[in-house]
């Protein structure tokens, strides 16, 4: 999820590197006797010009009997245009709140970049599971990410505003930079960029970033302990902001005495 606040606060301080042919985004691990949860973080928009489904990434998907997304968004006709999020793209778009959560200038920014929420993780991923015949299942479903859309609060600035609202056209060079440095430092595998952002979101939105972190990362923990009861390989793929920071899904396993392993 990226706002205009954060746009500001990471634009003057993240380098853009050259694009890579091969990627490694940060996938994790946790696993116990019998059954073991693939933690992988997304990048819901990105510009298709590396090859990141490869390596520890598809091993673990071709492992895996399940995968596990954010939520599964319904075809476009299975939901009224007055159920979507004001301003906001058709559910169809993508498969992650955090995304839906975005400003319509970061979904512009992203696209004027090349970036695509057809060539993200997320739809990569489901595409690859539903050819497999591999079950998808979602962390949360599209009526509990609307009512969180409906709970979130209003902005109170004209510049730093949360998610969901509008601001200055000339803000979108910076918020393009943004969007096309964290795609590159996600490729990379890189999660401090993330840190930064989710830094700057708690401190100037402290009730937003309860509302779209903490408190899902400790639900979504909660489902992956709960998951490690029965048997078998499940790949989840959440935003990789919620693993990152100290209020990450991997944080939360961890105080829950689940550690996890990076694989890459």
């Amino acid at each position: 999820m990226v706002t205009l606040a954060m746009a500001a606060a990471l634009a003057a301080a993240s380098p853009t590197p050259d694009v890579q042919a091969n990627a490694d985004p940060a996938i994790f691990q946790v696993q116990d006797g019998d059954t073991k949860v693939y933690i992988f973080g997304t990048f819901h928009a990105l510009d298709g010009k590396s090859d990141w489904f490869n390596d520890e990434v598809r091993n673990a998907f071709d492992e895996s009997g399940e995968l596990v997304l954010e939520t599964v968004i319904p075809e476009p006709a299975a939901v009224a245009p007055a159920a979507r999020p004001t301003g906001l793209p058709g559910p169809h778009v993508t498969a992650s709140a955090s995304f839906l959560g975005t400003t319509r200038m970061a979904i512009n920014a992203g696209k004027s970049q090349g970036l695509s929420v057809g060539n993200g993780a997320d739809m990569v991923l489901r595409r690859a599971a539903d050819d497999a015949g591999k079950a998808v299942e979602g962390l949360e479903t599209l009526d509990s990410q609307l009512a969180m859309f409906a709970r979130m609060p209003a902005r109170t600035s004209a510049k730093a505003g949360p998610a969901g609202t509008s601001a200055p056209q000339a803000d979108m060079p910076a918020l393009s930079k943004v969007m096309i440095d964290m795609q590159d430092a996600w490729k990379r595998g890189e999660l401090t960029i993330f840190i930064r952002m989710l830094d700057q979101l708690r401190r100037s939105s402290p009730d937003l970033y309860r509302t779209m972190f903490t408190e899902r990362n400790s639900r979504w923990a909660d489902w992956i302990a709960a998951r490690m009861q029965t048997p078998g390989t499940v790949f989840v793929a959440v935003g990789a902001g919620h693993l990152a920071g100290k209020d990450s899904v991997l944080v939360r396993l961890a105080e829950m005495g689940i550690e996890s392993t990076r694989l890459n």
